[in-house]
Protein backbone atom coordinates (compact mmCIF):
# COMPACT_ATOMS: atom_id res chain seq x y z
CA UNK A 1 0.00 0.00 0.00
CA UNK A 2 1.22 3.73 -0.48
CA UNK A 3 2.29 6.06 2.58
CA UNK A 4 2.96 9.40 3.05
CA UNK A 5 6.53 9.87 3.31
CA UNK A 6 8.33 8.89 6.69
CA UNK A 7 9.27 12.16 9.08
CA UNK A 8 13.08 12.06 9.46
CA UNK A 9 13.00 14.97 11.50
CA UNK A 10 13.32 15.69 15.83
CA UNK A 11 10.87 18.69 16.09
CA UNK A 12 12.49 21.15 18.23
CA UNK A 13 10.42 23.89 17.34
CA UNK A 14 10.16 26.29 20.60
CA UNK A 15 12.92 24.92 22.46
CA UNK A 16 15.34 27.45 23.61
CA UNK A 17 18.57 25.55 22.56
CA UNK A 18 21.79 27.10 23.29
CA UNK A 19 24.12 26.59 20.52
CA UNK A 20 26.98 28.59 21.66
CA UNK A 21 28.57 26.37 23.62
CA UNK A 22 29.15 22.37 22.57
CA UNK A 23 27.60 19.50 24.16
CA UNK A 24 28.05 15.78 24.61
CA UNK A 25 26.34 12.73 23.83
CA UNK A 26 27.72 9.83 25.09
CA UNK A 27 26.98 6.17 23.21
CA UNK A 28 26.50 8.14 20.52
CA UNK A 29 25.83 6.02 17.70
CA UNK A 30 22.66 4.02 19.33
CA UNK A 31 19.43 3.69 18.45
CA UNK A 32 18.04 6.49 20.77
CA UNK A 33 21.28 8.74 20.61
CA UNK A 34 21.85 8.82 17.17
CA UNK A 35 18.26 10.45 17.20
CA UNK A 36 19.47 13.40 19.75
CA UNK A 37 22.42 13.63 17.67
CA UNK A 38 20.36 14.66 14.35
CA UNK A 39 18.22 17.01 16.47
CA UNK A 40 21.11 18.74 18.19
CA UNK A 41 22.36 18.80 14.48
CA UNK A 42 20.18 20.17 12.86
CA UNK A 43 19.38 22.90 15.22
CA UNK A 44 22.45 24.44 14.78
CA UNK A 45 24.85 22.67 17.77
CA UNK A 46 28.09 21.38 17.91
CA UNK A 47 27.86 17.91 19.18
CA UNK A 48 30.55 16.01 21.14
CA UNK A 49 29.74 12.22 20.03
CA UNK A 50 31.58 9.79 22.15
CA UNK A 51 31.84 6.32 21.41
CA UNK A 52 33.58 3.03 21.28
CA UNK A 53 35.63 3.13 18.27
CA UNK A 54 35.52 6.36 16.21
CA UNK A 55 37.37 5.21 13.26
CA UNK A 56 34.80 2.17 13.18
CA UNK A 57 32.80 3.30 9.78
CA UNK A 58 30.45 0.61 10.28
CA UNK A 59 29.30 2.11 13.77
CA UNK A 60 29.80 6.10 13.25
CA UNK A 61 29.48 6.29 9.45
CA UNK A 62 25.34 6.81 9.99
CA UNK A 63 26.68 9.89 12.22
CA UNK A 64 28.87 11.42 9.60
CA UNK A 65 25.82 11.67 7.30
CA UNK A 66 23.90 13.05 9.65
CA UNK A 67 26.13 16.05 9.70
CA UNK A 68 26.81 16.66 6.19
CA UNK A 69 25.15 19.47 5.78
CA UNK A 70 23.57 19.86 9.30
CA UNK A 71 24.27 23.22 10.33
CA UNK A 72 25.78 21.98 14.01
CA UNK A 73 29.32 20.17 13.72
CA UNK A 74 30.01 16.84 14.95
CA UNK A 75 33.11 15.63 17.25
CA UNK A 76 34.38 12.08 17.49
CA UNK A 77 35.94 11.04 20.28
CA UNK A 78 36.67 7.52 21.88
CA UNK A 79 35.50 6.50 25.26
CA UNK A 80 34.39 3.30 27.32
CA UNK A 81 32.02 3.28 30.03
CA UNK A 82 34.15 1.38 31.89
CA UNK A 83 37.07 3.33 32.01
CA UNK A 84 37.50 6.15 34.59
CA UNK A 85 37.92 9.66 32.87
CA UNK A 86 37.61 7.93 29.63
CA UNK A 87 34.94 10.77 29.42
CA UNK A 88 37.37 13.68 29.84
CA UNK A 89 38.67 14.94 26.85
CA UNK A 90 34.99 14.35 25.24
CA UNK A 91 33.72 16.65 27.87
CA UNK A 92 35.74 19.84 27.54
CA UNK A 93 33.89 22.87 27.24
CA UNK A 94 30.35 21.19 26.90
CA UNK A 95 27.94 23.19 28.63
CA UNK A 96 25.46 19.82 28.63
CA UNK A 97 25.76 16.38 29.26
CA UNK A 98 23.47 13.54 27.38
CA UNK A 99 24.30 10.35 29.20
CA UNK A 100 23.08 7.78 26.67
CA UNK A 101 25.44 4.92 26.54
CA UNK A 102 23.98 1.61 28.43
CA UNK A 103 23.56 -1.50 27.07
CA UNK A 104 19.61 -2.56 25.99
CA UNK A 105 19.35 -6.33 25.70
CA UNK A 106 17.75 -8.72 28.38
CA UNK A 107 19.53 -12.28 26.86
CA UNK A 108 22.93 -11.70 28.77
CA UNK A 109 25.31 -14.70 30.03
CA UNK A 110 26.57 -12.79 32.93
CA UNK A 111 24.32 -10.20 33.80
CA UNK A 112 26.28 -8.18 36.44
CA UNK A 113 29.21 -8.28 34.02
CA UNK A 114 27.08 -7.29 30.64
CA UNK A 115 24.42 -5.54 32.03
CA UNK A 116 25.15 -3.94 35.52
CA UNK A 117 28.68 -3.29 35.78
CA UNK A 118 28.90 -1.09 32.14
CA UNK A 119 25.62 0.52 33.41
CA UNK A 120 26.73 1.75 37.15
CA UNK A 121 30.34 2.38 36.36
CA UNK A 122 29.67 4.08 33.39
CA UNK A 123 27.04 6.65 34.93
CA UNK A 124 29.58 7.43 37.56
CA UNK A 125 32.45 7.56 35.70
CA UNK A 126 30.70 10.13 33.17
CA UNK A 127 28.84 12.12 36.09
CA UNK A 128 31.98 12.03 38.52
CA UNK A 129 33.84 13.49 34.94
CA UNK A 130 30.94 15.88 34.88
CA UNK A 131 31.23 17.41 38.05
CA UNK A 132 35.67 18.11 37.20
CA UNK A 133 34.34 20.26 34.23
CA UNK A 134 33.81 23.60 34.83
CA UNK A 135 31.63 24.70 32.51
CA UNK A 136 28.71 21.40 32.37
CA UNK A 137 25.83 22.71 33.71
CA UNK A 138 23.26 20.39 33.10
CA UNK A 139 23.45 16.54 32.73
CA UNK A 140 20.36 14.66 31.08
CA UNK A 141 20.20 10.85 32.08
CA UNK A 142 18.88 8.32 30.00
CA UNK A 143 17.05 6.04 31.76
CA UNK A 144 13.83 4.01 31.57
CA UNK A 145 10.39 3.08 32.90
CA UNK A 146 12.67 0.23 33.75
CA UNK A 147 13.76 1.88 36.70
CA UNK A 148 9.66 2.56 37.78
CA UNK A 149 8.83 -0.93 37.92
CA UNK A 150 10.05 -4.33 37.61
CA UNK A 151 7.19 -6.39 36.27
CA UNK A 152 3.53 -5.50 34.68
CA UNK A 153 1.63 -7.41 37.56
CA UNK A 154 3.78 -5.32 40.01
CA UNK A 155 1.63 -1.93 38.26
CA UNK A 156 -1.29 -3.35 38.60
CA UNK A 157 -0.40 -3.50 42.72
CA UNK A 158 0.22 0.24 42.93
CA UNK A 159 -1.75 3.16 43.51
CA UNK A 160 -4.57 3.96 40.83
CA UNK A 161 -2.55 0.93 39.21
CA UNK A 162 -0.52 3.37 37.45
CA UNK A 163 3.34 3.91 37.20
CA UNK A 164 4.59 8.10 38.03
CA UNK A 165 8.03 9.54 38.54
CA UNK A 166 7.64 9.47 42.37
CA UNK A 167 7.93 5.24 42.17
CA UNK A 168 11.07 2.72 42.27
CA UNK A 169 11.51 -0.43 40.75
CA UNK A 170 12.22 -2.49 44.04
CA UNK A 171 11.56 -5.53 42.58
CA UNK A 172 14.15 -6.32 39.87
CA UNK A 173 17.45 -8.67 40.65
CA UNK A 174 20.39 -9.66 38.74
CA UNK A 175 18.03 -13.17 38.80
CA UNK A 176 14.90 -11.14 37.57
CA UNK A 177 14.72 -8.88 35.25
CA UNK A 178 18.43 -7.82 35.10
CA UNK A 179 18.05 -5.02 32.61
CA UNK A 180 15.49 -3.48 34.97
CA UNK A 181 17.90 -4.00 37.89
CA UNK A 182 20.74 -1.98 35.96
CA UNK A 183 18.67 0.80 34.76
CA UNK A 184 17.38 0.75 38.34
CA UNK A 185 20.64 1.05 40.30
CA UNK A 186 22.21 3.59 37.48
CA UNK A 187 19.60 6.26 37.88
CA UNK A 188 19.41 5.90 41.86
CA UNK A 189 23.60 6.39 41.47
CA UNK A 190 23.29 9.35 39.03
CA UNK A 191 20.64 10.90 41.93
CA UNK A 192 23.31 10.29 44.95
CA UNK A 193 26.10 11.70 42.92
CA UNK A 194 24.27 14.70 41.46
CA UNK A 195 22.89 15.59 45.11
CA UNK A 196 26.74 15.60 46.38
CA UNK A 197 27.46 18.43 44.10
CA UNK A 198 25.88 22.41 43.23
CA UNK A 199 27.34 22.80 39.73
CA UNK A 200 25.16 20.88 37.17
CA UNK A 201 21.15 19.99 37.18
CA UNK A 202 20.58 16.49 36.55
CA UNK A 203 17.34 15.88 34.59
CA UNK A 204 16.28 12.12 33.98
CA UNK A 205 13.68 10.96 30.94
CA UNK A 206 11.88 7.35 31.55
CA UNK A 207 11.35 5.90 28.35
CA UNK A 208 8.61 3.33 28.02
CA UNK A 209 9.53 0.62 25.58
CA UNK A 210 11.34 2.60 22.11
CA UNK A 211 9.42 1.98 18.48
CA UNK A 212 10.08 4.05 15.17
CA UNK A 213 12.20 3.81 12.74
CA UNK A 214 16.21 3.53 13.13
CA UNK A 215 19.09 5.76 11.77
CA UNK A 216 21.80 3.57 12.77
CA UNK A 217 21.89 0.36 10.10
CA UNK A 218 21.92 -1.95 12.92
CA UNK A 219 20.18 -1.25 15.83
CA UNK A 220 21.22 -3.84 18.93
CA UNK A 221 17.85 -2.29 20.86
CA UNK A 222 15.43 -5.51 21.94
CA UNK A 223 12.63 -3.33 20.28
CA UNK A 224 13.42 -4.62 17.26
CA UNK A 225 14.01 -8.33 18.57
CA UNK A 226 10.36 -7.72 19.83
CA UNK A 227 9.22 -6.40 16.09
CA UNK A 228 10.97 -8.78 14.19
CA UNK A 229 9.08 -11.93 16.23
CA UNK A 230 6.05 -9.67 15.26
CA UNK A 231 6.70 -9.22 11.12
CA UNK A 232 8.74 -12.41 10.69
CA UNK A 233 6.39 -15.37 10.60
CA UNK A 234 7.10 -16.84 14.03
CA UNK A 235 4.19 -15.42 15.42
CA UNK A 236 1.92 -15.97 12.64
CA UNK A 237 0.17 -18.30 14.76
CA UNK A 238 -0.32 -15.74 17.55
CA UNK A 239 1.06 -13.77 20.31
CA UNK A 240 1.53 -13.96 23.56
CA UNK A 241 -0.62 -10.44 25.22
CA UNK A 242 2.21 -8.71 27.51
CA UNK A 243 1.13 -5.17 28.14
CA UNK A 244 3.67 -2.26 27.52
CA UNK A 245 3.80 1.30 27.24
CA UNK A 246 5.47 2.46 24.10
CA UNK A 247 6.87 6.06 22.62
CA UNK A 248 8.13 7.11 19.35
CA UNK A 249 12.10 7.31 19.22
CA UNK A 250 11.86 11.28 17.89
CA UNK A 251 9.72 12.20 20.57
CA UNK A 252 11.85 10.70 22.65
CA UNK A 253 14.85 12.73 21.37
CA UNK A 254 12.91 15.52 21.46
CA UNK A 255 12.24 14.89 25.12
CA UNK A 256 15.72 14.89 25.64
CA UNK A 257 17.19 18.32 23.94
CA UNK A 258 13.84 19.84 25.79
CA UNK A 259 15.15 18.54 29.05
CA UNK A 260 18.67 20.23 28.30
CA UNK A 261 17.46 23.08 27.86
CA UNK A 262 14.17 24.21 29.07
CA UNK A 263 15.20 26.88 32.30
CA UNK A 264 12.55 25.05 34.49
CA UNK A 265 13.32 21.57 33.70
CA UNK A 266 13.67 19.02 36.89
CA UNK A 267 13.44 15.72 38.33
CA UNK A 268 12.27 12.43 36.61
CA UNK A 269 9.84 12.46 32.78
CA UNK A 270 7.83 9.55 31.62
CA UNK A 271 7.69 9.34 27.90
CA UNK A 272 4.90 7.06 26.85
CA UNK A 273 2.71 7.77 23.94
CA UNK A 274 -0.03 4.55 24.49
CA UNK A 275 -0.43 1.91 27.05
CA UNK A 276 -1.30 -0.95 24.71
CA UNK A 277 0.13 -4.49 24.27
CA UNK A 278 2.18 -6.63 21.95
CA UNK A 279 -1.27 -8.13 20.07
CA UNK A 280 -2.26 -4.93 19.62
CA UNK A 281 0.49 -3.21 18.38
CA UNK A 282 1.12 -5.81 15.52
CA UNK A 283 -2.45 -5.90 14.60
CA UNK A 284 -1.77 -2.25 14.38
CA UNK A 285 0.21 -2.97 11.40
CA UNK A 286 -2.12 -4.40 9.32
CA UNK A 287 -4.20 -1.86 7.56
CA UNK A 288 -0.31 -1.15 6.07
CA UNK A 289 1.35 -4.55 6.02
CA UNK A 290 -1.58 -7.35 6.44
CA UNK A 291 -1.31 -8.04 2.72
CA UNK A 292 2.80 -8.49 2.83
CA UNK A 293 3.36 -9.75 5.97
CA UNK A 294 2.67 -12.89 8.25
CA UNK A 295 1.36 -10.82 11.10
CA UNK A 296 -0.25 -12.30 14.20
CA UNK A 297 -3.93 -11.91 14.49
CA UNK A 298 -4.56 -13.94 17.98
CA UNK A 299 -3.48 -14.15 21.36
CA UNK A 300 -1.83 -17.13 22.89
CA UNK A 301 -3.54 -18.20 25.61
CA UNK A 302 -1.26 -18.04 28.64
CA UNK A 303 -1.57 -21.32 29.61
CA UNK A 304 -0.09 -22.49 26.47
CA UNK A 305 2.53 -19.40 27.00
CA UNK A 306 3.02 -20.90 30.36
CA UNK A 307 3.74 -24.57 28.93
CA UNK A 308 5.90 -23.29 26.42
CA UNK A 309 8.05 -20.36 28.09
CA UNK A 310 11.46 -22.53 28.06
CA UNK A 311 10.69 -23.15 24.30
CA UNK A 312 10.33 -19.21 23.49
CA UNK A 313 12.63 -17.93 25.26
CA UNK A 314 11.10 -17.04 28.43
CA UNK A 315 11.21 -17.41 31.73
CA UNK A 316 7.89 -18.86 33.29
CA UNK A 317 7.90 -16.29 36.37
CA UNK A 318 8.39 -13.59 33.56
CA UNK A 319 5.11 -15.15 31.89
CA UNK A 320 2.86 -15.13 35.14
CA UNK A 321 3.80 -11.79 35.91
CA UNK A 322 3.49 -10.14 33.08
CA UNK A 323 1.49 -12.15 30.29
CA UNK A 324 -2.54 -11.15 30.46
CA UNK A 325 -1.48 -7.97 32.80
CA UNK A 326 -2.11 -4.55 32.40
CA UNK A 327 0.20 -1.84 32.09
CA UNK A 328 -0.48 1.87 32.51
CA UNK A 329 2.07 4.68 32.75
CA UNK A 330 0.98 8.81 33.69
CA UNK A 331 3.20 10.83 31.32
CA UNK A 332 1.43 14.19 32.37
CA UNK A 333 4.85 15.36 33.57
CA UNK A 334 6.47 15.45 30.44
CA UNK A 335 3.65 16.56 28.58
CA UNK A 336 3.26 19.78 30.46
CA UNK A 337 6.69 20.65 31.42
CA UNK A 338 8.85 19.09 28.32
CA UNK A 339 6.02 20.12 26.17
CA UNK A 340 5.68 16.90 24.67
CA UNK A 341 2.75 15.76 22.37
CA UNK A 342 3.39 12.15 21.52
CA UNK A 343 3.02 10.41 17.90
CA UNK A 344 0.23 7.52 17.83
CA UNK A 345 1.58 3.94 18.08
CA UNK A 346 0.62 3.23 14.91
CA UNK A 347 2.69 5.50 13.03
CA UNK A 348 5.47 4.73 14.76
CA UNK A 349 5.30 1.08 14.30
CA UNK A 350 4.35 1.55 10.61
CA UNK A 351 7.47 3.26 10.11
CA UNK A 352 9.70 1.25 12.21
CA UNK A 353 8.87 -1.58 9.82
CA UNK A 354 9.06 0.30 6.91
CA UNK A 355 12.43 1.28 8.55
CA UNK A 356 13.50 -2.57 8.90
CA UNK A 357 12.07 -3.64 5.45
CA UNK A 358 14.41 -0.60 3.80
CA UNK A 359 11.27 0.82 2.26
CA UNK A 360 11.11 4.36 1.24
Amino acid sequence: MGSAMMDMSVDVSGLPIDTTAPVLVTGANGYVASWVVKGLLDAGVTVHAAVRNPKDEHKVGHLLRLAEGAPGELRLFAADLLKPRSYVKAMQGCAVVFHMASPFVRKVSEPMRDLVKPALEGTRNVLNSASETSEVRRVVLTSSVAAIYSDAVDVERRPGGIITESQWNDTSTTTREPYSYSKTLAEREAWHIARAQHQWRLVVVNPALVIGPALNPRPSSDSFTIVEQMIGGTGRFGLPRIGVSVVDVRDVARAHIAAAFLPDAHGRHILASEDTDTLALAKSLKPRFGNSLPLPDRAIPKALVFAAAPLIGLGRGYVRRNVGHVLRADSRKSRQELGMRYRPAQESMEDMVQSMLGRD
